[in-house]
């Protein structure tokens, strides 16, 4: 019998990023990114103005730390045990949404911390690379991580049998972020979320409902 699969996102999942691309912003840029709101448009402001950033230059910016400052970010606690415990039941992909030139560069990043999985680079919505690493892998079951709404609702269109999991690992964020309609459950620790996994994979596929 096929394997489990773990599809999982990277930023706020795997490794912390808003917090270091604020570090970042303030010191290179003056710039002011109140990412604790949990919104991302009009989140960047000018030092000391109080001038928004026009969304063209926050993109800019954004690929900018991805190219350049990757080395910044750090491992969400519990998140390296958890994929190696996974990863003993299960095959794991890193589903991200980068560019794919950046592709490499996240290999890079992921295996400076240990983690040597295959990392799948995407634009937009997340239902249908997902869909296609499912039919490639034809696991037994699929469980999905990531930290964003329409990830979620993409994947439950188009891959309606996976589990979904809601999960906002940055603790200043995470209060303001709610749960999707789409996710099955929401954990924001790696050893709570574990479990959670392994209990999925001995459940079985979803069955298109929650």
């Amino acid at each position: 019998m096929s394997r489990p699969l773990l599809i999982t996102d990277c930023d706020e999942v795997l490794l912390h990023m808003v917090a270091h691309f604020q570090e970042w912003l303030d010191e290179a840029h003056g710039v002011h990114f109140a990412f604790e709101t949990g919104q991302f448009a009009e989140a960047l402001t000018h030092r000391p103005s109080g001038a928004i950033i026009p969304d063209a230059r926050v993109w800019e910016l954004l690929w900018q730390f991805f190219r350049e400052e990757m080395d910044r970010q750090t491992p969400v606690p519990g998140a390296i045990e958890a994929l190696r415990r996974i990863g003993d039941v299960a095959d794991i992909v890193v589903l991200t949404n980068l560019g794919h030139d950046a592709q490499p560069l996240r290999v890079a990043q992921l295996a400076s911390h240990g983690l040597h999985y295959e990392v799948v680079c995407n634009q937009g919505g997340k239902g249908v690379p997902a869909r296609a690493i499912i039919d490639r892998h034809q696991p037994s079951v699929t469980v999905f991580v990531d930290d964003l709404h329409m990830h979620h609702q993409s994947v439950a269109k188009h891959a309606p049998e996976v589990w979904r999991l809601h999960m906002v690992a940055e603790p200043r964020l995470a209060p303001n972020v709610g749960t999707p309609e789409a996710a099955h459950a929401r954990i924001d620790d790696w050893p709570t979320a574990t479990d959670w996994i392994l209990d999925r994979f001995r459940d079985g596929p979803a069955g298109g409902s929650k």
